[in-house]
């Protein structure tokens, strides 16, 4: 069973970073994504990784400020969060899947974490 676990969400004002980890246990899958959801939206697709790093994709919001990467040997994925937006206020989410095409959908994911608050002031 794949456990995921997000940390490093918090509060920062706009134009600051913040890098969100998350920990993965279990094994079993091969691509890893975030998604966020915002107050009284749908929860919607950040970015992805593929397993070997070498592909990533990102929603047409993030890209250029957010970066996706991960370290297999610590079974850890991160999303690194430049110039942060008030809009970028959300619970993240990590998510895996076994896979090895791009997924952008939620219902393509099988394993997901708690999330983790980001709130970006103005």
């Amino acid at each position: 069973q794949v456990q995921l676990v997000e940390s490093g969400g918090g509060l920062v004002q706009a134009g600051g970073s913040l890098t969100l980890s998350c920990a993965a246990s279990g094994g079993g899958f091969t691509t890893m994504a975030w998604f966020r959801q915002a107050p009284g939206k749908e929860r919607e697709f950040v970015a992805t990784i593929s397993w070997s790093g070498g592909d990533t994709y990102y929603a047409d919001s993030v890209t250029g400020r957010f970066t996706i990467s991960r370290d297999n040997a610590e079974n850890t994925g991160y999303l690194q969060m430049n110039s942060l937006k008030p809009d970028d206020t959300a619970v993240y989410y990590c998510a895996a899947r076994w896979g090895t095409v791009v997924a952008v959908k939620e219902a393509e994911y099988q394993y997901w974490g708690q999330g983790t608050q980001v709130t970006v002031s103005s």
